[in-house]
């Protein structure tokens, strides 16, 4: 095994530096392992390595410091440099959020290529994001968010957040194929510091925060932290409201370099409006407007989360780690939307009224022991990992016909007479699973990754009328990669993962497949990574609508899609003073065979929302009198087709923002941050009504750290 050789100025150097305490476990079909050793060693001497990367457990350099993490993190789960991560990833650190003043996860993943975000403009029950034309996974610390998905997550709370694209259940288990993106949470750290700030913007927008922490004892053993948030506002259009709260607090207990166990509790609340009721498709409206019932429009969700880590390394190789997380959520929402049409003549339009009110409860933890050995030429890493997950939800939805609007008059009829429910649902589903990952790595230059996993779910509801139906499903998914390091600058890798659908009763699961061919590049005289791949990505089984010879409709698994594309990435902090970050992606998807619920045949056509082209530049530089900073970014998106009939389409947009900053002292600055600087207007969802592009908006803000 060799040490990191000393005097270059790179990733490898930063990871010698971290703490031994921070390390974590890492799942090994991601490609960087290490273990502790003695504690009366050095540092440099307790780093051993599966391929040449010593990786521990979190970043190496704080992300509030760098736009380039080259290391990954994936919540206890996957600890690996970048460079040598056999799929293409993206990482959003804490300074990239804070330059461009992303305040939802959609503003947050923006620029980052193979994604798709906020493409129903005003409509903000939840963040939309596709990745690779598919769903994305949600997961929070390397565990599934699950029932909690629908929540609007709250970017203060993070350290960074993590994009994983491709299939990739036998790292987490059921998942769409398209990818998956992490929230990496706020933890304590064994250093004095703080954080707060006030700000104002548009549509009166108030906020401010506070992020601190510190020690507790004297011998240093002992960390917390707490986050707090509060805001207080409007949306783009009249009658609307924006408001929600963040309290976090974590505690830290360090007793040895080789012991770390961590304690988080945190709650999210929002009060605000879930949509403008959309705007009538005869033309553009203005994005003002409201075509909603004020007394109706309201979206009210409350969630609280209690999360427990705990990681101890032997002196022999072996490691040994668990995580455990209690989710309680309530969202409960109703609005009034048009129903509009293009064979509408009048200016009075029909509307309808939506609303769903639902509880959940979410209980889930893993345990994983992994052990490292090198023999001569071979370094091998092996890790088993049991999963456990358990999730209960009750909801209930109603839907019906709401008053009509006049276009030149509206009047609003307040709150609609809501009937009895339509659907009312009681769903329980228990995952159990097991893991097993291989490394091996060869003359630290060629690594070989395997993985298996098996799932087993059991799923039950209980419907309206009070009839009872489960399901069982027992699924296995493989992994396998091969990485070839050139030099230390340059990888490529080929990959080929599983994924398996999360399931539904009565439905098989859909199984997503993806071949990858990847290529790396991280200069050593300059904190960058530049990344592309090509990728080739089936989904099978898909549930789809076949008309039967006797003229009824049937529900049947055996509908396939496909995408094929490219995506690159680049993010360079060229000198001290420039960062740029930009992206681009090809994007062909297809629908191999597949209908409506009609029983329409969609064979040929692409799917909804999933433009060809994307691209993404941003630019961040620091005036030479160090004092101020400016940054502007550039966002791409290509058409693509509103419905899957692919009757209707969008038209290809670029909208662009900007940045500015002074620093008034070493520890307090201003900034201002404008989004969509020229206020560019255009339909990104359509149906019974269109959807905008959000208009312009700005943020001013006073910040003071210590």
């Amino acid at each position: 095994m060799k040490n990191i050789q000393g005097g270059q100025r790179s990733r490898r150097e930063r990871c010698c530096a971290m703490p031994l305490l921070l390390c974590a476990i890492p799942i090994v079909s991601y490609s960087g392992v290490v273990f502790a050793q003695s504690e009366e060693r050095s540092q440099a001497e307790q780093a051993h390595r599966v391929n040449t990367i010593t990786v521990y457990g979190q970043p190496a350099s704080s992300d509030a410091d760098t736009t380039v993490a080259q290391e990954m993190w994936v919540g206890g789960k996957v600890a690996t440099d970048v460079l040598d991560t056999p799929a293409l990833v993206s990482i959003i650190t804490e300074k990239e959020v804070t330059q461009r003043n992303a305040t939802t996860t959609e503003e947050v993943l923006q620029y980052s290529p193979g994604l798709v975000t906020d493409y129903y403009g005003s409509d903000d029950r939840n963040d939309y994001f596709k990745i690779r034309g598919f769903q994305a996974t949600t997961y929070r610390d390397g565990m599934t968010l699950g029932s909690m998905r629908g929540v609007r997550e709250d970017p203060y709370a993070y350290e960074r957040v993590e994009v994983i694209r491709g299939a990739n259940s036998t790292l987490f288990g059921p998942a769409d194929p398209g990818g998956s993106v992490n929230f990496v949470s706020k933890r304590p750290k064994f250093e004095r510091f703080g954080n707060s700030y006030v700000a104002y913007g548009s549509f009166d927008h108030k906020e401010m925060g506070l992020d601190f922490g510190d020690t507790l004892n004297d011998s240093g053993t002992i960390a917390y932290r707490l986050t707090t948030k509060v805001q207080d506002g409007d949306l783009q259009y009249d009658h609307s409201q924006d408001n929600a709260q963040l309290i976090m607090g974590g505690l830290t207990w360090q007793p040895s370099v080789s012991t770390t166990a961590t304690l988080v509790v945190d709650y999210l609340g929002r009060d605000s409006t879930p949509n403008s009721g959309g705007y009538p498709i005869d033309r553009q409206y203005d994005r003002e407007d409201f075509f909603g019932e004020p007394d109706y429009n309201q979206h009210d969700v409350e969630r609280t989360n209690v999360t427990a880590q705990l990681s101890h390394h032997f002196d022999n190789g072996l490691s040994l780690s668990g995580n455990l997380r209690y989710s309680k959520l309530s969202d409960d929402f109703g609005y009034v939307y048009l129903t509009d049409s293009k064979s509408r003549t009048s200016r009075v339009i029909p509307r309808a009224y939506f609303g769903t009110d639902t509880s959940s409860e979410q209980f889930i933890g893993n345990t994983m022991l992994e052990y490292a050995i090198s023999f001569a030429r071979i370094d091998s890493s092996t890790l088993v990992g049991l999963e456990y997950r358990d999730s209960s939800t009750q909801d209930s939805s109603v839907y019906g016909a709401a008053s009509s609007i006049d276009l030149q008059n509206p009047v609003y009829s307040g709150k609609p007479a809501i009937g009895t429910p339509y659907s009312q649902n009681d769903q329980n589903e228990t995952t159990q699973s097991v893991f097993l990952q291989q490394n091996l790595s060869f003359d630290d230059r060629y690594i070989v990754t395997v993985g298996i996993r098996h799932d087993d779910m059991d799923l039950s509801n209980r419907d309206l009328t009070g009839v009872k139906k489960s399901d069982d499903f027992s699924e296995t998914s493989l992994r396998g990669a091969f990485t070839v390091k050139l030099n230390q600058e340059w990888s490529t890798y080929i990959s080929q993962v599983e994924s398996v659908a999360p399931p539904t009763i009565g439905v098989k699961p859909e199984r997503g497949e993806q071949v990858e061919l990847g290529v790396k590049y991280a200069p050593l005289d300059k904190n960058a990574l530049f990344s592309a791949a090509v990728y080739d990505l089936k989904k099978d089984d898909v549930n789809m609508s076949i008309v039967q010879d006797n003229g009824t409709i049937k529900q049947e698994t055996i509908g396939k899609t496909r995408v094929r594309g490219l995506d690159f990435e680049m993010k360079a902090e060229l000198t001290d003073d420039v960062t740029v970050i930009g992206g681009y992606s090809y994007m062909k998807s297809e629908v191999i065979r597949g209908s409506t619920s009609t029983g329409k045949v969609l064979d040929g056509n692409e799917f909804v929302t999933a433009p060809r082209n994307t691209a993404s530049l941003w630019g961040y530089y620091t005036l030479p009198n160090q004092t101020m900073d400016v940054g502007l970014g550039a966002r791409y998106v290509g058409s693509y087709y509103f419905d899957a009939d692919n009757s209707a389409k969008s038209a290809a947009t670029t909208l662009f923002d900007l940045a500015f900053a002074y620093r008034i002292s070493s520890a307090a600055s201003l900034s201002l941050n404008v989004h969509n600087i020229t206020d560019k207007q255009a339909v990104v969802g359509s149906g019974t009504a269109n959807y905008y592009t959000p208009s312009r908006s700005f943020n001013a803000a006073l910040n003071y750290s210590w």
